[in-house]
């Protein structure tokens, strides 16, 4: 149902689940609350079905709210090169060289994340940010960065 609805407004998607997810929804809730009384209370399986009971409203926020994704599956691809490099990252040389490591990934992936070329991101923010005022950092950042012909037809 969901491919059948990607691509449409927010306002449509939360009609269609609304009409062919909710129940099914409702219906989920009822089974799990009925599973707990049947399984050992301190289990496991029985503390995952108490996690996803206890958060339902944010479990089912995709109803609500169309413009909310079911899944979280573009957070996850943007994840993935972050832990298929954690083993590599152990040998950064020294926690310094972890924390310096990691602020260049944070760049990078803020980059991506803005739509931004991060090679071309960094080279700009490498060669300008020694001369750039301390106050105005903040014009540096991803989502407020212009690239540096953008800035020449301004001036």
């Amino acid at each position: 149902m969901e491919r059948e609805i990607s691509g449409r407004s927010a306002g449509q998607r939360r009609a269609a689940r609304q009409k062919l997810s909710a129940s099914k929804v409702a219906a989920f809730k009822v089974w799990a609350e009925q599973q707990l009384t049947r399984i050992p209370g301190k289990g496991d399986l029985a503390k995952a079905f108490r996690y996803g009971l206890n958060r339902w409203p944010s479990f089912t926020l995709f109803l609500e709210d169309g413009r909310v994704a079911i899944d979280n599956n573009p957070a996850e691809r943007a994840m993935r090169p972050i832990g298929v490099g954690r083993r590599n990252w152990l040998f950064a040389g020294s926690d310094t060289g972890g924390e310096t490591l990691a602020r260049a990934m944070t760049l990078i992936e803020s980059a991506k994340m803005n739509g931004l070329d991060p090679q071309a991101y960094l080279a700009d923010l490498l060669d300008r940010i020694h001369d750039h005022k301390v106050n105005r950092l903040d014009e540096l950042l991803p989502w407020n960065w212009t690239p540096p012909a953008t800035q020449d037809r301004a001036a």
